[in-house]
């Protein structure tokens, strides 16, 4: 059975690091979510896009049908409301979230969705200037030229605030 599971790139001092500051939440991780949400991505999951959207569809047919059409303009704007208030904010989170494990389980997966241009990387800096990178530029060139001591500064904190 091992035989058919991919091979795993060799361990990355580069991610092993990203996974550090990103726990340290001295670095953020961008994901596009747009081209995560989408099918043939491995974190699409069509019931959370396709069987909320529509049964809101459906609903408002049937209330246009049985009652009046008034009933499913108003189904349809209760159903609208709802997907882009309460529905969508947990889409996102969750194609975040699955991303992000999916893209930190291994440097070769990483690569491979860095290249297409799903993610990017933020820092703030202890000195106050900002650090991004994107598909043009090289994570793991970004990820080393970051400050040795970012792990050690407290959260908020500057260099020249710590004694």
């Amino acid at each position: 059975m091992n035989q058919m599971l991919p091979p795993h790139a060799p361990p990355s001092p580069e991610l092993e690091r990203l996974r550090k500051l990103l726990g340290a939440e001295k670095v953020k991780l961008g994901v596009h979510i747009r081209k995560m949400n989408s099918p043939g991505s491995p974190v699409y999951r069509m019931a959370e896009n396709v069987i909320p959207s529509a049964g809101i569809l459906v609903a408002s047919f049937a209330g246009t049908l049985l009652v009046h059409w008034y009933l499913g303009a108003a189904l349809l704007a209760a159903g609208c409301w709802w997907w882009m208030m309460k529905h969508l904010p947990r889409v996102k989170d969750g194609v975040f979230d699955r991303t992000a494990a999916l893209v930190l389980s291994d440097p070769a997966v990483f690569d491979f969705w860095w290249s297409r241009g799903v993610l990017s990387l933020y820092a703030r800096l202890p000195d106050g200037t900002e650090r991004a990178a994107m598909r043009r530029n090289d994570w793991r060139d970004w990820v080393r030229a970051l400050p040795a001591d970012l792990e050690t500064q407290a959260p908020g904190r500057r260099a020249e605030d710590t004694p």
